[in-house]
C-alpha cells in the first residue's frame, strides 16, 4: 500500500518542484486561467453584439408591420411572411436594382485595380521625372471630401449628355476609390524586393513582363484589399446614385430601398427584405475573403 501511494506523492512534489522551477506560483497559474475564461466570455459577448443587427434584419423581413412595431420586436416571427422578398423583387423591382447595382460595382473594381497597380508599378519601380509629384497628385485625392464634387461631375456629366447612365457612377466610384487604393498598394509593393526586377530583367523581360509576371502575382494581398474596399464603397454609396441616376432603369439598390418607402403609408417587411438581399452579397465576400483581408493586413503592417 505504502509502494503504491509513494509514487502519487513523488508525482505531486515533482509538479510543484516544476511550477517553482519555471518561476511560475500557483496563484497566478490560477489567475491567468481566469483571465482566458474572462476573455472568451467577453469575445462571446462582442459576437453576439455583432450578429444581432444580422439576426434583427432577417427576422425583421420576415415580419408584418404590426409585429415589427410592438407585438413581437425581438423574436422570431410567429408567422414567417416569405411574401415580403417575393414583392420586393417584383412590386418593388429589387431585381433591377440588385443586377445594375452588380454591373457598376463589378466594373468599378476592375478599373480601380488594374489603374491602381499600374500607378504604383510606375511611380514606385520605374525612374522618370515627376513621379513624386505624380504621387502626391494621387494623394491630394484623400483629401476631396466626395460632397465638394456633386456639382461640378454633375454639371460635366449633363453637358456630354452621361446623366442616367451606369458611367455616370462608375467614373465616379473609380476616381474616389483609386488614391486609396494606390496608397494601399505603394505599401505592399515597396516590400518587393528589387532584385526580382533585375533578375527578370536579365532573363529578357520588359517592362511589361516584370510588372505581369512578378508585380502582379507578388500584389494579390493587396489586389484582394483594394477590391474588398472598393465593393464597400462602391455597394452602399448613396449620394452620387441619387444625384446622377433618375431613371428606374438604371437606379442602384440603395436608391431603390429608399424609393420604397411611401409618402403615408409603408410596408416595412419588403424594405427589410431587400436590406437582408442588399447585405447578403457583403456577408458573402467576408465569408470567402475574410482570411485574405486578414492575410493582407498582416503582410502590410510588418514592412522593413
Amino acid at each position: 500500500m505504502d509502494k503504491e501511494i509513494l509514487p502519487k506523492r513523488n508525482q505531486t512534489g515533482q509538479r510543484k518542484r516544476d511550477s517553482r522551477a519555471k518561476g511560475i506560483p500557483e496563484v497566478m497559474q490560477h489567475r491567468f486561467r481566469w483571465t482566458d475564461v474572462l476573455a472568451q466570455i467577453g469575445l462571446i459577448v462582442w459576437a453576439v453584439i455583432c450578429l444581432f443587427p444580422v439576426y434583427w434584419m432577417f427576422t425583421f423581413s420576415l415580419k408584418t408591420n404590426n409585429e415589427i412595431f410592438g407585438e413581437n420586436v425581438m423574436g422570431l416571427p410567429r408567422e414567417w411572411v416569405w411574401s415580403n422578398y417575393t414583392r420586393a423583387l417584383n412590386v418593388g423591382h429589387m431585381g433591377q436594382y440588385f443586377l445594375n447595382s452588380i454591373i457598376v460595382t463589378v466594373v468599378t473594381i476592375a478599373i480601380t485595380l488594374i489603374a491602381a497597380v499600374m500607378a504604383t508599378y510606375a511611380i514606385t519601380r520605374l525612374h522618370w521625372k515627376g513621379r513624386k509629384r505624380m504621387n502626391k497628385f494621387f494623394m491630394l485625392g484623400l483629401t476631396i471630401p466626395i460632397h465638394a464634387a456633386i456639382v461640378p461631375l454633375y454639371t460635366t456629366f449633363s453637358r456630354i449628355g452621361m446623366l442616367n447612365t451606369r458611367w455616370a457612377l462608375i467614373i465616379s466610384y473609380s476616381a474616389f476609390s483609386l488614391s486609396m487604393a494606390i496608397l494601399i498598394a505603394t505599401g505592399f509593393m515597396g516590400d518587393i524586393p528589387y532584385d526580382l526586377d533585375e533578375a527578370a530583367f536579365l532573363d529578357g523581360c520588359g517592362v511589361w513582363g516584370i510588372f505581369f509576371r512578378v508585380i502582379a502575382p507578388l500584389m494579390m494581398p493587396a489586389v484582394s484589399t483594394v477590391g474588398i474596399y472598393t465593393f464597400l464603397q462602391s455597394w452602399n454609396e448613396l449620394m452620387f446614385a441619387t444625384v446622377f441616376i433618375s431613371k428606374e432603369a438604371y437606379k442602384t439598390l440603395p436608391v431603390g430601398i429608399q424609393s420604397l418607402s411611401g409618402q403615408y403609408t409603408t410596408e416595412w417587411g419588403p424594405i427589410g427584405a431587400a436590406l437582408a438581399l442588399a447585405t447578403l452579397p457583403t456577408l458573402i465576400a467576408y465569408l470567402f475573403l475574410s482570411r485574405q483581408i486578414q492575410d493582407s493586413f498582416i503582410a502590410g503592417a510588418v514592412k522593413g
